[in-house]
């Protein structure tokens, strides 16, 4: 039996609007077993971005709960060891070059040394980044800027990658590559992975497709 990495119970979440509350998530149950794909999808606003914040612990749901591999502290500590991110925009430090980038991820850890350099190196060279390691984000283009972002995603070795749009500001071609070479550095490290794309191709090649409308989760409908 796989062991489950993420369990999530029935998560709410609400924004003020005008003088009303707009209810985003009303009650999302999601688990998620080692090693294993899952997309989402939906519309814009339907909440999918909200979804990962509160799996991520980067927010609090209203009511529910998250637990990683059943614990419940999803603090900043626990999280710089037990996940890593992919956003759509990157987020690199522009006055850094690459390989400092991705030893960002371990450098919150307090453990920058020559292992973890070496370590850097050697995921900047999966992502076929050796020779761009020392440079800055305004010298790479939009996909090895991604690149560069899933090396850093993986720096820590987590138990679970969660990728919001990871293509939203690429070319068709660029994030068919990014989309490929994210879900085999997941299969090869064993870490689970959460997609959310608007692309249904990408979402295809998941293990699980789920789709997020009314504020629930549920299987993608085939036809």
């Amino acid at each position: 039996m796989s062991e489950q990495v993420l369990c999530a119970r029935g998560l709410r979440k609400s924004y003020p609007s005008g003088d009303a509350l707009l209810e985003v998530l009303c009650g999302v149950d999601l688990e998620i077993d080692a090693g294993e794909s899952v997309s989402i999808r939906g519309e814009s606003g339907s909440g999918k971005s909200t979804l990962l914040n509160l799996l991520a612990g980067l927010d609090s749901p209203d009511s529910g709960s998250v637990t990683w591999a059943g614990s419940a502290d999803t603090g900043a500590g626990r999280r710089a060891a037990f996940l890593g991110m992919v956003f759509q925009s990157f987020y690199l430090v522009p006055e850094l070059d690459a390989l400092a980038n991705v030893l960002l991820a371990r450098r919150i850890l307090g453990a920058l040394d020559g292992a973890a350099r070496a370590r850097a190196r050697e995921l900047l060279a999966h992502v076929g980044l050796s020779e761009r390691a020392h440079h800055l984000p305004s010298h790479l283009s939009g996909g090895e800027r991604q690149r560069v972002a899933l090396a850093r995603a993986l720096m820590n070795s987590p138990r679970l990658i969660l990728a919001d749009e990871p293509t939203g500001n690429l070319d068709e071609g660029t994030g068919n590559g990014v989309i490929e070479l994210l879900l085999g550095l997941c299969s090869s490290a064993n870490a689970a992975l959460i997609l959310v794309t608007h692309n249904a191709a990408h979402a295809a090649k998941t293990r699980r497709s789920l789709v997020l409308r009314a504020g629930g989760l549920g299987a993608l409908a085939t036809s």
